[in-house]
């Protein structure tokens, strides 16, 4: 059983979700939200999530893949560049889950892999799983 301190620490969990689409992000910040308890800050492109994670400091970057302009790999290189901002944990989440090549979302520092389609009443636990956060 988890103490109430520990419960506490976990409820102020803050995360960054970079989705560009709209329903998507609603879902994720809803049910992250209301389930787990955790802040969410949302992006809807590369770029804002950039500013984002230099401004908001988040504790986790949950990030789709593919989007427009600015695509999770992109966003992944630069977030890796920045002395602020390089080690910020990240879980992408994604329909391209199954042609991604291990090897190189490891050598990104990518801490887990969450397909699209998802479970929005469990997706806290595999992100929490990802990141070796006790539940």
């Amino acid at each position: 059983m988890i103490d109430s301190s520990a419960k506490n620490i976990l409820a102020t969990r803050r995360i960054l979700f970079v989705d560009d689409e709209f329903d998507v992000r609603r879902v994720v910040q809803t049910c992250l939200e209301k389930i787990a308890h955790w802040t969410v800050i949302v992006a809807e492109s590369g770029e804002e999530g950039l500013q984002k994670a230099r401004t908001e400091h988040p504790d986790a970057i949950i990030l789709d893949v593919m989007m427009p302009e600015m695509d999770g790999y992109q966003f992944l290189k630069l977030l890796l560049a920045q002395t602020e901002t390089r080690s910020i944990p990240v879980v992408l989440l994604t329909a391209k889950a199954d042609s991604l090549d291990v090897k190189q979302y490891e050598a990104l520092g990518i801490k887990g892999l969450i397909g699209k389609p998802f479970n929005p009443l469990t997706l806290h636990r595999e992100i929490a799983t990802c990141l070796n956060w006790v539940l």
